[in-house]
């Protein structure tokens, strides 16, 4: 394996390199470069101002960051009606609330079982905010099976999807077709006629469309937020959210 000053020389040599090549004098030749006496120099020279490295690296980070936000930016405006509007999700809350809180979720997802309190203490609390659930798996087939329960219940029972949400995620265990199927029993679900559902190709593209918007947010893990035009990654709790929620009706942005 690399160090860090090893993968950072690999890095920049090519392009100093090449610096060197055009500085040189015209009569000299590319190959003409000794090569190894200059890696060696520029080796010498960030052992010699290693802070260097931090800058450079701290300056791609900021690079990185503008691309995401700047895609970020076009999803949400692009993707607008799938992320608000599509019928292959529910809300959970008012439906004619102000403002609107979206959670990328997984069933299995731990820290979306914990987050289940700050969404339910919200909506209990405040009833001008709704949460629209993105169906979001991305923890493995027995995730997959558990949302293609979950889209097909939206179709057939919406009325039952609020609280099959909140009982399948604090269920222990492994969620899986067979779990989701056992959830919706309980509630009076046909469970033949949610696996025909579920069987049917317009569920596997639904989840087609959340990865789609997931991927112009740079969204990978769960759960994860859209307040506003503001992306908010991981479990960041009730009080957060709530600032996001407060800032959204003071200026009508999520960070004011």
């Amino acid at each position: 394996m690399f160090s860090t000053s090893q993968r950072f020389f690999q890095l920049i040599k090519a392009p100093v390199l090449a610096i060197i090549v055009v500085l040189m004098p015209v009569t000299a030749s590319a190959q003409s470069v000794d090569r190894e006496a200059v890696e060696q120099i520029i080796r010498e020279y960030l052992l010699q101002n290693p802070e260097l490295m931090l800058e450079v690296q701290d300056a791609l980070q900021a690079k990185q960051e503008a691309a995401r936000a700047e895609a970020q930016k076009a999803t949400l405006a692009s993707k607008r009606d799938a992320i608000y509007e599509s019928p292959n999700q529910m809300v959970i809350g008012n439906p004619d609330a102000e403002y609107t809180v979206v959670e990328f979720f997984d069933y299995n997802c731990g820290y979306c079982r914990r987050a289940l309190d700050d969404m339910n203490k919200i909506v209990d609390e405040d009833p001008d905010v709704k949460f629209i659930m993105k169906e979001f798996p991305v923890l493995g087939k027995s995730s997959l099976g558990a949302h293609q329960i979950s889209l097909a219940l939206i179709r057939l029972n919406p009325e039952l999807y609020s609280d099959f949400h909140r009982k399948l995620l604090r269920s222990d265990g492994q969620k899986d077709a067979t779990t989701a199927l056992n959830v919706a029993a309980d509630l009076g679900a046909d469970t033949d006629a949610l696996q025909a559902e579920a069987e049917k190709p317009w569920i596997n593209e639904a989840i087609r469309e959340v990865y789609d918007i997931a991927d112009g947010l740079g969204i990978s893990g769960t759960p994860s937020y859209i307040v506003g035009e503001e992306v908010i990654f991981g479990a960041v709790g009730y009080d957060q959210l709530m600032t996001r929620v407060e800032d959204l009706r003071e200026c009508g942005k999520a960070v004011c």
